[in-house]
């Protein structure tokens, strides 16, 4: 009994075995055989879905890098295209539009087009295609070097390095504009250009010759001493080639004497007036030239000729007034004077077309420079002041009308249209569109409104010092406001409203500083006189 209550097991015990599993099953437990491991436990690195993970990663990085390189190029070959296209179409613009031919039968009767740029096009405008490629686009490169601007690089660069001319010595610095030096350079390229090119008998006669003409004209420009000596030089090169009449060699014949007055050579400079004058006339070079020569009685028919020969007779006068010799300039200004009223003036701007009233401007702004030397040589002369306030006072309007018009301004102030008080100065309104947009006058339209703003600033400042000089009752009030509109056709408005902040184009900054000191010095007498009444009163 007792062996048979120890076999058997209490109901305890066998509630606690646990049963069999089919996974116990299949685990040996006999030692020296290994375990065999589940299947979630198998080795990553014999795994074949481990090893297809890395097959597709390395095949999607290898598919990015390619397709990125595939975009990067087409994204370089379109901005290529695109910036190709745009340099094309822009010289494409500069040769059929800005460098055209001129067909306005009026610009042609009054000579504008023969006073034009030239660009090596000839009567079919643009350029030269005896060029080639390269020296056509060296030559649309110039000019929008020089009425473009060359975009964010400075108005202005100096350093004798990048000009390729030292004439400041070791060391020197020449401040120059940099469309300017663009400008020439490409012009420089487009010459040696012209230079290889000519023995193949493709290019215009006048190819060469327009291309040195051009790069001197920018060499004056640049006004340094050294690009004057390098202009008086090509200018004389030009004159060689021309030639031995018409009214080319006239404007050549100009150019080189302003260019030798302004390099300290006066015997030349009127030698050369002088031949400007003798050729005006329709003279040959073999015909002797009368130095100086007299101001001829009569005007020429040709509206060019008439413009050089005002020209020619400017330069004369502000010669002889710098240089001491007052009695011949008087002689040469009122002599030109008077010629320049026999001159025939359209009755109105309305009823003349705009080459005409662009050439009657000229003469109209040319006499007005004719009586700022007048009145200077006057006083000079010790005469009365009087007559240079008159002289002065008659420059100052001519001026202000011609700015007037060129602008499109009223002549009196808008608001006061019974008024006799010309128009406010407007330094910085713009061309209006009949010259703007006119291929022949824009440039000489431009340099005219220009020079009108100078002249009526310098003769509304020296109004200003003969008023004050005066020391009559009210002069300086007068005189004030004389600083005050001289400041107007100068300066440009500075950030507050209605202020004259800084010099305007055309105006160096010497000028202005001797404008703006004026002023100051006017207003602080004037206020000071103005406190002084308030205490008395």
């Amino acid at each position: 009994m007792l062996s048979r209550a120890c076999s058997l097991k209490p109901p305890l015990v066998r509630s606690r075995v646990f049963p069999r599993t089919p996974l116990s099953r299949t685990i040996s437990t006999r030692p020296g055989k290994p375990v065999p491991r589940p299947t979630s436990e198998v080795d990553p690195q014999t795994s074949p879905f481990v090893q297809e993970n890395y097959v597709q990663s390395t095949v999607f990085t290898l598919e990015f890098f390619a397709r990125f390189l595939r975009y990067s190029a087409i994204g370089l070959v379109a901005v290529g295209v695109t910036a190709w296209t745009a340099y094309e179409g822009t010289h494409m613009w500069v040769e059929k539009v800005e460098l055209a031919h001129d067909t306005d039968p009026e610009v042609h009767k009054y000579e504008w087009d023969i006073e034009a740029e030239r660009w090596t096009g000839g009567n079919l405008g643009g350029t030269d295609r005896g060029l080639g490629v390269m020296g056509r686009h060296a030559v649309r490169s110039a000019w929008i070097a020089q009425n473009w601007g060359v975009g964010s690089t400075g108005s202005v660069i100096g350093s004798n390095a990048f000009t390729g001319r030292g004439g400041s010595g070791a060391g020197g610095l020449n401040v120059i504009e940099s469309r300017l030096e663009y400008a020439q350079a490409f012009l420089t390229t487009a010459h040696q250009v012209a230079l290889q090119r000519n023995s193949t008998g493709k290019l215009r006669p006048q190819t060469v010759t327009e291309l040195l003409h051009r790069h001197a004209n920018i060499m004056e420009r640049m006004g340094t001493r050294d690009a004057l000596f390098e202009a008086r030089s090509e200018f004389e090169r030009v004159w060689a080639a021309l030639p031995g009449r018409g009214l080319d060699a006239a404007r050549i014949a100009l150019k080189l004497g302003d260019l030798n007055r302004r390099l300290g050579e006066p015997e030349e400079a009127l030698s050369w007036w002088s031949r400007a004058m003798h050729l005006i006339r329709g003279d040959d070079r073999a015909t002797p030239v009368e130095v100086p020569p007299s101001v001829p009685d009569t005007v020429p028919s040709s509206p060019l000729a008439q413009r050089i020969l005002i020209s020619t007779l400017v330069s004369f006068s502000a010669f002889y007034a710098t240089s001491g010799q007052l009695k011949e300039a008087k002689a040469v200004e009122e002599s030109s004077l008077n010629l320049l009223r026999s001159i025939r003036q359209p009755d109105s701007v309305e009823s003349s077309s705009p080459p005409q009233t662009l050439h009657a401007l000229y003469i109209l702004h040319r006499s007005s420079l004719l009586s700022i030397h007048l009145a200077e040589v006057l006083y000079g002369l010790r005469d009365k002041s009087t007559a240079s306030m008159e002289w002065l006072t008659r420059a100052a309007e001519s001026s202000e009308r011609v700015a007037c018009v060129l602008t499109g301004l009223p002549p009196v102030h808008p608001d006061a249209p019974q008024s006799n008080i010309p128009h406010p100065p407007a330094s910085e309104a713009t061309l209006v569109r009949d010259y703007s947009k006119s291929l022949s006058m824009r440039a000489p339209a431009k340099s005219l409104l220009r020079d009108a703003r100078r002249t009526a600033a310098e003769a509304w400042n020296l109004l200003g010092i003969l008023s004050e000089s005066t020391k009559a009752p009210g002069s300086m009030e007068k005189a004030l406001d004389c600083y005050e509109r001289a400041l107007g056709w100068a300066g440009v408005s500075g950030d507050r409203a209605g202020g004259i902040g800084q010099a305007g184009e055309g105006t160096l900054e010497s000028e202005w500083m001797v404008l703006w000191n004026n002023y100051v010095r006017a207003r602080n007498v004037v206020r000071k006189d103005e406190a002084e009444d308030q205490k008395k009163d």
